[in-house]
């Protein structure tokens, strides 16, 4: 726990969680899978027995149950690393605790992977394939490289029209970066406009919560989500109760419609690939360095910290360019 961090005021271990995690401005899905494995930690440390607090666990305890989830669970790396992170932040955090072997633990190491690419013409069959919101929503994804979560989020301010730019605000790393604006999506981005704008009013006029705004600013500008630059560009058609508040008010799209269409976009469009909406960003990298794009820009639009992270797409352009002659080509055009 940071020196200057307040005390916690819950009796429950899993409030107190909940509390360090809102506290230090962690996402609600971070919160939900910390929770969900510190309790899956509790339970398994207690089977056959009493139930145990894990200040009372330790280093055994918490190396037990990471092999647990390797050998038995068979988990992948991913997963692994994550339960190990809500383990982490549990002990430094939560319970203020700092051991030496918390440092000495290891992480499994991921597989680093090529990434699924779909050539020009499976984008155009798979976006062919699509209607309603959720097809502009993929537009979108594939002509700017953004994360599904981004797109979603998308507030009325952040489209600028006139500079044919969009602004995507605390993106992964809590940084904000600058994407271009599809020109061909102007005119239904507009159309998308005018149809929040109709649910703002109407929201407006039956007396609605508003929308969340981030890091308390409703604190100290009580109005502000109420007013239409902060409503969303893909507002939900339903209202839905805020998990962490209580309120009921209007959310973003739910970002499940735009994966389900996409998964049916896929079989009619008769691709035979790994796909997800993931897949439009690792398309729209390997697009722009395969029409000369300097990987600078490509990672600046990307978000990378690291160009090291881009370079993963110029491997899938080695591939796809074939730019080695297989030996059986070579011995092929030898024979009579």
């Amino acid at each position: 726990m940071k020196p200057d961090a307040p005390p916690l005021h819950s009796a429950r271990l899993l409030d107190q969680l909940r509390e360090r995690i809102r506290y230090l401005h962690y996402s609600l899905s971070t919160e939900q899978v910390y929770v969900y494995w510190v309790r899956f930690f509790i339970r398994w440390s207690g089977r056959g027995g009493a139930m145990r607090h894990p200040r009372d666990i330790g280093a055994p305890g918490v190396e037990a149950f990471l092999t647990m989830l390797a050998t038995e669970r068979k988990v992948s790396a991913s997963t692994h690393n994550q339960a190990l992170s809500a383990l982490l932040f549990l002990y430094r955090h939560v319970l203020n605790v700092d051991l030496p072997w918390l440092n000495d633990v290891n992480r499994p190491t991921q597989k680093r992977r090529i990434p699924s690419v779909l050539t020009k013409d499976e984008v155009a069959g798979l976006l062919a394939h699509m209607d309603g919101p959720a097809a502009l929503m993929a537009r979108l994804l594939y002509g700017t490289g953004m994360r599904l979560m981004e797109g979603m989020r998308l507030r009325i301010k952040d489209v600028d029209f006139d500079r044919h730019v969009i602004i995507v605000r605390d993106a992964k790393g809590g940084k904000d970066r600058v994407v271009m604006l599809p020109r061909s999506l102007a005119a239904p981005l507009r159309l998308q406009l005018l149809a929040a704008r109709s649910q703002w009013e109407h929201d407006r006029q039956a007396q609605r919560g508003g929308v969340e705004v981030p890091h308390a600013l409703d604190s100290k500008y009580p109005q502000v989500g109420y007013t239409w630059a902060w409503f969303w560009l893909f507002p939900s058609p339903t209202l839905s109760v805020d998990p962490r508040s209580g309120v009921e008010r209007r959310h973003h799209l739910y970002e499940d419609r735009v994966q389900r269409a996409l998964k049916k976009a896929v079989a009619l469009a008769g691709i035979a690939k790994p796909v997800s909406v993931h897949t439009l960003r690792h398309s729209f990298a390997t697009h722009l360095l395969q029409s000369g794009t300097d990987i600078r820009t490509v990672q600046e639009l990307l978000g990378h910290s690291d160009v090291s992270t881009t370079m993963i797409y110029t491997h899938v352009l080695k591939v796809a360019a074939g730019g080695t002659s297989s030996p059986l080509d070579a011995l092929l055009a030898r024979a009579p």
